[in-house]
Parts: C-alpha cells; sequence; structure tokens
C-alpha cells in the first residue's frame, strides 16, 4: 500500500468535503483504508443508486442513524440531486460529508447545488514522486514510461491495465459527458491531445487532424480539464519580447499520454525522454500545490523566435527543465533572457546533474532536491 498526502480525516474534519480525482486514483481505495468506519454510499452499485434516485431524502434516514458520524458518498455527480437535501442537513444538524467523484463537470452543467462554501473542494491526482519516494517505490523510467495511476504503476502487466483504463474512460466517462454521439471523433481528438501534451495549443491543427470543427475541439479539451485529466498551463507575458499567447495543455498522466500515442519506450537520450521529464515534474508542481492548498499561478514564457521557461509559479520561482546529466549555460539561457523581461523571481534550472550551484545567477539543482525542498517547504 501506498500512502497518500491527503488526508481524509483531516479534511472533513472541520467542514464537509468534495473530493473529486480521475477514475482509478485511489479514492475508493483510501476512503476505506482511512474511513473504513464511516457509513458509506456507493452510487456506482445499481441498487444503491435506484434508491437515492427514487427517494433523496434517504440520506436523512442516514444522518439520523449515525449522529456526529462523518458519511461519504462515493460518485456524488451520479445524482445531484442528493445534494439538495445535504445541504439543508447541514445546515440543521451539522453533519458533515465526505462526497467523491471523478468529475465535477456533470454537477455544474446540471446546476447542481455546490453546498455554498460549506464544503471545500479537494483532488486526488495519481501516485506522486513524494507518495511513493516517502515508500522507497519511485523507479524514476518506470514513472516516465507509465505514469502514477495506482493499479498501473504497480502492476506486472501495465500495458494491459493501461488499454483497459483508456477503454473504461472512453465507455463510462465521455458517454455520461454527452459527447457518445460522435465517440469515434472523441476518440480521435483524444490521441491528438495526448500527442500535443506540453505544446502550445493549436486548435485547428488538432480539429483538423481529428476531423473535427475547432469549437468542438475546445469543448472536448473542456471536458479533459473537468474530468480532471488535464490542465492548462497559461503563458506569462514579458515587456519586450512578443510572446506567445495560447497556453498548453497537460496530460494528468504520462502513461495515458504514451498509450494513446503508442509509444513503448524512452531511451534516456531521446527527445521523448526529455518531454516526459519535463510534463513529470510540472504535474508533480501542479499537485503540490493543490494538496498543500496554496494558491501559486502556474505559467509557461514562449516568444515568437522560440525563447522559453518551461514553469514560471508567480513571481517565486522561474524554472526550466532539462533531463541533462551535466548542467551547463546552454541549458538557461532562456532564463537569463526572462530576466530581461522583468521577471525578477529567482531562476533554477533542474536537471539530473546531481551537483547543486549558482552560476551567473541562476540556481542549478537536482531535481529530487528541489522537489524535496518544496514539499518540505524549506
Amino acid at each position: 500500500m501506498i500512502n497518500r498526502y491527503i488526508q481524509l480525516p483531516e479534511l472533513a474534519e472541520k467542514k464537509s468535503a468534495f473530493l473529486f480525482g480521475p477514475r482509478s486514483t485511489g479514492k475508493s481505495f483510501w476512503i476505506n483504508h482511512q474511513l473504513g468506519d464511516c457509513p458509506y454510499i456507493d452510487l456506482l452499485k445499481a441498487s444503491e443508486r435506484r434508491r437515492y434516485i427514487a427517494d433523496p431524502s434517504l440520506i436523512r434516514q442516514v444522518s439520523s442513524a449515525y449522529p456526529g458520524s462523518l458519511i461519504v458518498i462515493d460518485e456524488i455527480q451520479l445524482i445531484p440531486e442528493l445534494l439538495d437535501e445535504i445541504h439543508s442537513i447541514i445546515e440543521e444538524t451539522g453533519t458533515r460529508f465526505l462526497l467523491t467523484g471523478s468529475s465535477a463537470r456533470k454537477l455544474k452543467r446540471s446546476g447542481a447545488n455546490m453546498l455554498g462554501g460549506r464544503a471545500r473542494i479537494a483532488s486526488l491526482f495519481p501516485l506522486t514522486w513524494k507518495e511513493l519516494k516517502d515508500e522507497n517505490q519511485f523507479d524514476l523510467h518506470r514513472y516516465l514510461l507509465y505514469g502514477g495511476i495506482p493499479r498501473i504503476y504497480l502492476s506486472d502487466e501495465p500495458e494491459e491495465e493501461l488499454s483497459d483504463y483508456v477503454d473504461t474512460y472512453l465507455d463510462q466517462e465521455i458517454k455520461a459527458e454527452a459527447v457518445s454521439r460522435n465517440i469515434l471523433g472523441f476518440e480521435r481528438f483524444f490521441q491528438r491531445a495526448a500527442l500535443s501534451s506540453g505544446e502550445v495549443l493549436n486548435y485547428s491543427k488538432i480539429a483538423s487532424d481529428s476531423q473535427l470543427s475547432p469549437p468542438t475541439v475546445r469543448q472536448y479539451f473542456e471536458v479533459l480539464e473537468d474530468t480532471l485529466l488535464g490542465f492548462y498551463l497559461r503563458p506569462w507575458k514579458g515587456s519586450k519580447r512578443k510572446a506567445i499567447q495560447s497556453a498548453k495543455f497537460y496530460l494528468f498522466d504520462l502513461g495515458i499520454r504514451w498509450f494513446l500515442t503508442q509509444v513503448q519506450s524512452l531511451p534516456e537520450q531521446s527527445n521523448l525522454f526529455g518531454l516526459a521529464f519535463e510534463s513529470f515534474i510540472i504535474q508533480e508542481i501542479h499537485a503540490l500545490y493543490s494538496y498543500k492548498r496554496i494558491r501559486k499561478n502556474l505559467f509557461f514564457w514562449r516568444t515568437t523566435h522560440q525563447d522559453e521557461v518551461d514553469l514560471i509559479i508567480d513571481n517565486d520561482f522561474a524554472i526550466e527543465i532539462k533531463a541533462c546529466h551535466k548542467a551547463t549555460a546552454k541549458h538557461y539561457r532562456s532564463l537569463k533572457k526572462l530576466k530581461d523581461e522583468g521577471f525578477r523571481g529567482k531562476l533554477v534550472l533542474l536537471s539530473q546533474d546531481p551537483i547543486r550551484r549558482n552560476h551567473d545567477e541562476v540556481e542549478l539543482w537536482f531535481w529530487e532536491d528541489f522537489l524535496k525542498r518544496l514539499w518540505t517547504g524549506e
């Protein structure tokens, strides 16, 4: 078992909480492990779902039977109407609920009651470097190729698990998101989205390659974001050089990306390895700030002359990510140009070079040391 960073008793200690996360990131397992004594309602079970669809007020009987207890409801998006009853129960009795789901999209689209600030919202991501490292189970090459979905990363047959995951996602999640009228079009889009993960988005090109319209492609990216299968990285604007204005989109897991693009190996000297390493670091930092509930804006910077910095964290850090084992000045040229644009935070180069040092106003870090610093808050 891999202990997760997010602690559910603490999450719902003082008020109710929503816990969202992509399928198979371990929500149900972690709930059973940490909250096994709490009343648990699994709306994926057809019989359970039918009962509450027929009479949402049944949740009041559960609340009365377990006074003072945290009540867990899994896959709440399947019955949004339950949230009205839950809101009323919270107001009347102060009962705490942990409400989980793989997507907030259906709740938003249905105008569901999101409890008006009476519940905090948290996300569960694939296994992070921090969680695996704490259990001495982190393997960089395995993670870059197969990603961090628990059942895939820990499997003896990760390729089979990846195939099952994608099929299940398309069958259950996408059909539930009302794009099933063109499921083949979405499959084509999904593959193109994987190919362009971490690159500046070109909606017209992706639309042409997918045989879809640009508005449909934008809608499909929204589906990926709302089902937590990816996130945007917005462009940072400097003061001198003309910067790219389009965003980047990162799929949430490297294993899914490589499965969709039929990549079966990542030689360390290849460009694909470098792309995977960059994505891994950005995904880790994205999860880190979410888990720590620290509000940070994440950006990238790229000019029309191809100057680029991979990650900018507010005014704190500008980070260039290289998979090289020996960092040199050529690896941080863009960081120096970013400073000319008015960035005043720390300039950082992350790589596999084990020697930490400062050079020409740039901090050179071994990537694990830097991530440890962020996780521990040093």
